[in-house]
């Protein structure tokens, strides 16, 4: 597998589509294959207590993050992204109101 290769794998994005049965194994196997040998930085918009809806198994989820956390660093940001500070700041985006505003006409 020529993923186990690198000293550092990027996996950007981890979770923004739920994984099929396959993919998932796959990248169990990918894990499991760099486990204690290469790096691998992983971003994801979802928190790891969802990955058991992106692997589509919590099973597999469980086995995936035993790995992936055993000797992680993990770092959570919260906010607004770059993209979406940048236009907020920029004007072409304004912050969600904390109410709906309606209209009575």
């Amino acid at each position: 597998m020529q993923l186990s290769k690198p000293k550092l794998l990027i996996v950007d994005e981890l979770g923004y589509l739920p994984l099929e049965p396959a993919a998932a194994h796959l990248f169990f196997q990918l894990v499991s294959r760099r486990y204690e040998r290469a790096s691998l930085l992983i971003t994801s918009n979802r928190p790891v207590g969802e990955w058991g809806q992106v692997f589509g198994d919590a099973v597999a989820a469980t086995a995936i993050l035993d790995r992936l956390l055993h000797h992680s660093q993990v770092v959570t940001i919260r906010g607004d992204s770059y993209r979406l500070r940048d236009k907020r700041r920029s004007g072409l985006l304004q912050k969600a109101a904390a109410e709906p505003i309606t209209s009575t006409s």
